[in-house]
């Protein structure tokens, strides 16, 4: 599937996508390693990801064992990932949408995802 987006839209949706897989490195990572472990690349996966998790902190549910966090955040940035496609593809073809006013040409190649 292509489509028309402006190049920044990829770029941005590129480092959504690079913080988003680095958070889960850190989970996947901590499997097997302690935060404060003195293994170099833990290091760097914790130094990178402390600023986002300390900035989702207010959002973040007290129940979420502090292991999960990060896949916690990196969900957040999954989902803002894949709404600019979502909304793209067919959710406003046809007036479906309630804050569509008129009917939008579709391309009908599009594979149906609703």
């Amino acid at each position: 599937m292509s489509a028309n987006f402006h190049p920044l839209v990829y770029l941005i949706d590129y480092i959504m996508g690079v913080i988003m897989w680095t958070l889960i490195g850190r989970v996947a990572m901590n499997i097997f390693q302690r935060e404060d472990s003195e293994f170099f690349f833990m290091k760097v996966f914790v130094k990178l990801t402390d600023p986002l998790i300390n900035l989702f902190r207010p959002i973040t549910p007290s129940f979420i064992i502090k292991p999960i966090i990060p896949l916690y955040v990196a969900w957040f940035f999954y989902m803002f990932q894949i709404l600019p496609y979502a909304l793209s593809i067919r959710l406003f073809c046809n007036g479906n949408a309630i804050i569509s006013s008129r009917k939008r040409n579709c391309n009908t190649n599009l594979p149906n995802f609703w």
